[in-house]
C-alpha cells in the first residue's frame, strides 16, 4: 500500500520504510514552537523533567505574540517567564517586542521551516506550515515540554483526505473563500484527526499567502494537519526566505484516501462564516445586509501583505461608514514597514481605521478589539465560536480582507465586487 505526503514525511522521521494510518510512532522534529500563552506551562513542565538544557536551541522557537505588548500584569508575568527561559537555555529563535510578529505569519518569513519538516506547537494553527510542503501541527504544552527536552514527539499516522483543487478563480476569491467553503462542506469535523492534502492543476492559481490561509484553518474542519505539493511558488518561496535545505515528498499513486473531494475555484464566489461555528457558511449574496459595528483585519490567517493590499485598495479613497470601528493589524514587523513603505498603512488611517503593532490581540478576544454584548464583528480571523472575541452574547462573521474591507465601508456585510 503507498503512502501519503503526511506519511512519508512521519515515516522519514520515525526512522522506519513505511507507516499506515492508525499506526504509532515515536518521530524526530525538526522545530518545536510555543508562544506567551502556552510556553508558560510547558517550562513549568520542563522544570519538573530536571532535564540540564533543551535538546537543541536552534530548535526551538518561542514567538510573543497573543498579549504583546503587554496587556495586564497576568501577560506580563507569562512574558518574562518565557523570557528568562529563552535566556537561561540561549534559545536562538526567541522573538519579543520589535523583533516578534504573529507566530504563524512569523516562522516562514524567518525561514525557520522549510518542505520535509516535521513541526509541533502550542498553538492549534501550527498546521499552517503545510503549505511548504511540511508535516505540523498543534499540540499541548506538555507534548512541548517534552519536544523541547527530547527532540521527539509521538504521533497516531492519520488517515487522509484528498481535495484536487481545478479551475482559475475570479479576481475577488482568496485563499479564504477557498477553506470556507471546504469547511462549510465537510463540517467542523469533516476531517477529524486526518490530514489534508491538496492537490491539482488549480493549485498555480493560489499564492503562498492563498496556501498558508488554507493549511492554516485545516484544524477548523478537525483536520490534524493540511499540506500542499511543493511546486515552482513553495520552492521560490523558501529559496527567498530561507537558507535550509529541504525535502521534496510526493504521494504514491496507490496511495490511500478515506475521501476525495473536487473543488473547482472558477465556482467560486465570496464566503462568510456565521456565528457560531466556521462551517456555517453562506454567500456574500447570501449575507448582504447584516449590520456590523466591528471590522478586523490582520491574525495569522489573513494578516500578510497580499492581504493588506486588497483591503487597502477596496479602502482607497474612501472612508469606513460611521460607528464602524475598523481594526487592521499587520502579521510581522516585516509586512509593516513593507504595507508603510506601499502607502497601505496611510490609506487604512486616512479610511478612519487604526493599525496595530502585530498581535492576536482580537482574535480571541484578548485585547485590540474586544466585543460587548450584542455587538457584531466581521473579522478575516479563523474562529467565531461563541463569546470568541468577547462577550458570549458577540457575534463574529468570518470573511476575506476583501469582504472585510467593503464591509467596513457600507456599515453592513457587503460584496467587495459591488463597492
Amino acid at each position: 500500500m503507498g503512502m501519503t505526503m503526511t506519511q512519508k514525511i512521519l515515516a522519514a522521521h520515525a526512522g522506519l520504510p513505511s507507516v499506515q494510518a492508525g499506526q504509532l510512532i515515536e518521530a524526530d522534529l525538526d522545530l518545536v514552537l510555543g508562544n506567551d500563552i502556552t510556553s508558560p506551562v510547558a517550562i513549568h513542565e520542563i522544570e519538573k523533567m530536571k532535564v540540564d538544557h533543551v535538546f537543541h536551541r536552534d530548535k526551538i522557537a518561542l514567538v510573543m505574540d497573543h498579549f504583546i505588548p503587554n496587556k495586564d500584569i497576568k501577560s506580563a508575568e507569562h512574558c518574562k517567564c518565557v523570557r528568562e527561559f529563552a535566556c537561561a537555555n540561549e534559545i536562538t529563535n526567541y522573538f519579543d517586542v520589535g523583533e516578534m510578529g504573529i507566530e504563524h505569519a512569523l516562522l516562514p518569513e524567518k525561514g525557520l521551516v522549510v518542505a520535509g519538516d516535521v513541526v509541533i506547537g502550542a498553538d492549534s494553527h501550527t498546521c499552517t506550515y503545510g503549505a511548504l510542503g511540511a508535516f505540523s501541527t498543534g499540540v499541548g504544552s506538555t507534548d512541548m515540554a517534552a519536544g523541547m527536552a527530547t527532540g521527539k514527539a509521538w504521533f497516531k499516522v492519520p488517515a487522509a483526505i484528498k481535495f484536487q483543487i481545478v479551475g482559475k478563480p475570479a479576481k475577488c476569491i482568496s485563499g479564504k473563500d477557498v477553506i470556507l467553503h471546504i469547511i462549510g462542506m465537510i463540517g467542523v469535523d469533516g476531517a477529524l484527526y486526518q490530514s489534508m492534502e491538496f492537490m491539482g492543476e488549480g493549485l498555480k492559481y493560489l499564492s503562498m499567502d492563498d496556501r498558508f490561509t488554507i493549511a492554516n484553518m485545516a484544524i477548523e474542519a478537525g483536520g490534524k494537519n493540511g499540506i500542499f505539493p511543493v511546486d515552482e511558488i513553495t520552492e521560490a518561496y523558501m529559496k527567498e526566505h530561507s537558507k535550509r535545505d529541504y525535502k521534496i515528498y510526493e504521494p504514491d499513486e496507490d496511495a490511500e484516501y478515506v475521501a476525495e473531494y473536487t473543488v473547482d475555484l472558477s465556482e467560486l464566489a465570496p464566503v462568510v462564516a456565521f456565528p457560531h461555528l466556521p462551517e456555517n457558511t453562506k454567500s456574500v449574496e447570501e449575507a448582504k445586509g447584516v449590520k456590523i459595528d466591528q471590522v478586523v483585519i490582520g491574525s495569522c490567517t489573513n494578516g500578510r501583505l497580499s492581504d493588506l493590499r486588497i483591503a487597502a485598495e477596496i479602502l482607497e479613497g474612501k472612508h469606513v461608514a460611521k460607528n464602524v470601528r475598523t481594526i487592521v493589524i499587520p502579521a510581522t514587523q516585516k509586512i509593516y514597514l513593507e504595507a508603510m513603505e506601499k502607502g497601505y498603512i496611510k490609506t487604512f488611517i486616512e479610511a478612519g481605521a487604526i493599525v496595530s503593532t502585530p498581535t492576536c490581540g482580537p482574535c480571541l478576544g484578548g485585547y485590540m478589539g474586544v466585543l460587548a454584548a450584542g455587538e457584531r464583528c466581521i473579522s478575516t480571523t479563523n474562529r467565531n465560536f461563541v463569546g470568541r472575541m468577547g462577550h458570549v452574547d458577540s457575534e463574529v462573521y468570518l470573511a476575506s480582507p476583501a469582504v472585510a474591507a467593503a464591509s467596513a465601508i457600507t456599515g453592513v456585510i457587503s460584496d467587495p465586487r459591488e463597492i
